[in-house]
């Protein structure tokens, strides 16, 4: 079973991957400060679906959860901060390797990336699908790790 290093690799080469698709396509670049929350979505991605287990990943994820949800309670993002915690409290909903190495949970999981920005700010789901779009590479990348897809 790859540890949460080849973990992180593979989400990064997915991503850049993703990001080389869409600016083949449909032309989309990202500005360097955007590129970098993707990709850092993208290791997330890669790292989330063993957050339902004691693993070095887990406590990186969490870890990066909990500096996010720090500074959103510190500049007043309130909704955003208990939206994070809830999201972060889903991996105890089933057992290691059920639910979070699914397909479906590698489509559904991001989803919060396009509504959340929609619902509290408005924001359009074009201008957030490249975030979910990195979140889901990552994602996708431990599956195919895993052999679970």
């Amino acid at each position: 079973m790859p540890g949460y290093k080849a973990h992180i690799g593979a989400g990064i080469v997915f991503y850049a991957l993703a990001a080389g698709l869409g600016a083949w396509l449909v032309e989309y670049r990202a500005a360097p400060p955007q590129a970098v929350l993707m990709g850092v979505l993208a290791i997330l991605g890669a790292l989330f679906p063993d957050v339902d287990t004691s693993s070095k990943g887990r406590h990186l994820y969490y870890g990066a959860l909990a500096v996010v949800d720090a500074v959103l309670l510190l500049k007043g993002q309130y909704k955003w901060a208990a939206v994070i915690g809830f999201c972060g409290l889903l991996p105890a909903l089933g057992p290691h390797r059920g639910w979070t190495h699914s397909w479906w949970a590698m489509l559904l999981v991001p989803l919060p990336v396009i509504i959340l920005p929609e619902m509290f700010y408005g924001l359009t789901w074009k201008m957030t699908f490249p975030y979910y779009a990195a979140f889901v590479s990552g994602y996708l990348s431990h599956l195919v790790l895993d052999k679970n897809f």
